[in-house]
């Protein structure tokens, strides 16, 4: 039986989401947080995608499979002791049945990431923001976001050496808002490629800047080259906030 987990990480002590030699992340704690709880040799959790190092994700959504069909108090029980025995820098919120070939990376439709920059210190939110002191034109940058709904090549905003067949995204929303002393940038798209929400919100500050015109930010685009955009923006502001499922065909209802 394939079971999904809808939860959320502080990415600050994590090397990112995905299993890595001799270094501390997200997959390889819920791994094996699972396989001790249910007394299993191993259980495999796979993730909705891959989130760098530093980065957080206030929703995420991850599936595995037992050999075993879980009553719903039994999935509520499993939950609870899972919170219990996880470090509390992951939380989850709810456990639940999925069709057998239900995945939760490839039956993603849309994942959408936050960005959030503090225009003033604040000693109650700074380990999650980025402090950027100098004045930004955010109508500018709003007007360099709308471009990246009208174009599909991000090569220009992905690492150089990343294994993926191709650099097409479809992003279907990018906007900047000024929400008091925060700036937020939301993005939403089919996919992302590594780095490429960072690398757009640092090149985008170049652009709020003024050093960049937003002809200069197509520009970019138009190269697919990741030389010519900006550097990119530090990992501990962004967060990935929402990921979009046909629910109705996935999940098992109680009742099924």
């Amino acid at each position: 039986m394939r079971y999904f987990l809808h939860l959320a990480y502080n990415g600050s002590p994590f090397f990112g989401w995905q299993t890595q030699p001799k270094h501390n992340t997200v997959q390889e704690t819920m791994e094996k947080c699972l396989s001790l709880l249910l007394h299993r040799e191993r259980i495999a959790v796979t993730g909705c995608g891959r989130t760098d190092t530093g980065v957080h994700a206030s929703c995420y959504f991850a599936h595995f499979d037992l050999d075993v069909t879980l009553a719903p108090e039994q999935c509520r029980d499993l939950k609870d002791q899972l919170n219990n025995f996880l470090p509390k820098d992951i939380v989850i919120y709810e456990l639940f049945p999925v069709r057998s070939e239900a995945h939760a990376r490839f039956d993603a439709q849309e994942r959408t990431y936050q960005y959030f920059i503090s225009t003033k210190k604040n000693p109650f939110t700074y380990p999650q923001r980025m402090l950027f002191f100098r004045k930004l034109d955010v109508d500018m940058m709003n007007a360099a976001a709308t471009l990246l709904t009208h174009n599909e090549d991000f090569t220009s905003f992905s690492k150089v050496h990343t294994q993926v067949n191709n650099f097409i995204c479809h992003v279907t929303y990018a906007n900047w808002e000024q929400k008091g002393e925060e700036i937020v940038f939301t993005i939403t798209s089919n996919r992302f490629l590594r780095n490429m929400v960072r690398a757009i919100v640092g090149t985008m500050l170049e652009v709020g800047l003024g050093r960049l015109s937003v002809e200069d930010f197509q520009n970019i685009i138009d190269q697919k080259d990741r030389c010519k955009a900006g550097a990119s923006a530090p990992a501990h502001a962004l967060f990935l906030t929402d990921v979009r499922y046909n629910w109705a065909e996935i999940r098992i209802d109680d009742n099924e």
